[in-house]
């Protein structure tokens, strides 16, 4: 059972950044699809980015790509979600989420929430104008 707890939200002006971490209790000895997804009030959950463990492998929704960057710390278990030039529409709860597999796994089915068995609490993002 991996546990995903979520961190570094909180209230940015636009083209601001913020850096988003997910501390899993473990991923060591497996490889793991990670990804941040996001839901806005009102919108259903939607894909933000993903990494492979093993790999290094990065993958970005096109809203996202060249202002996001996600990244690992494998000694640490934790992942990360680097936000850069955010816009309000950047604004969300934002939720970790974890499953075990392989590579390509990750690469065909990283934008499905039903490929996910861990998800985290998540942490708000709000960007003003």
């Amino acid at each position: 059972q991996v546990q995903l707890v979520e961190s570094g939200g909180g209230s940015v002006q636009a083209g601001g950044s913020l850096r988003l971490a997910c501390a899993a209790s473990e991923y060591t000895g497996s490889s793991y699809c990670m990804g941040w997804f996001r839901q806005a009030p009102g919108k259903e959950r939607e894909w933000v980015a993903s990494i492979y463990t093993s790999t290094n492998s990065t993958y970005y929704a096109d809203s996202v790509k060249g202002r996001f960057t996600i990244s690992q710390d494998n000694p640490k278990n934790t992942m990360y979600l680097h936000m850069n030039s955010l816009k309000p529409e950047d604004t969300a709860m934002y939720y970790c989420a974890a499953q075990p597999g392989s590579g390509g796994l990750c690469y065909l089915q990283r934008a499905d929430q039903k490929t996910y068995a861990y998800w985290g609490q998540g942490t708000q993002v709000t960007v003003s104008p």
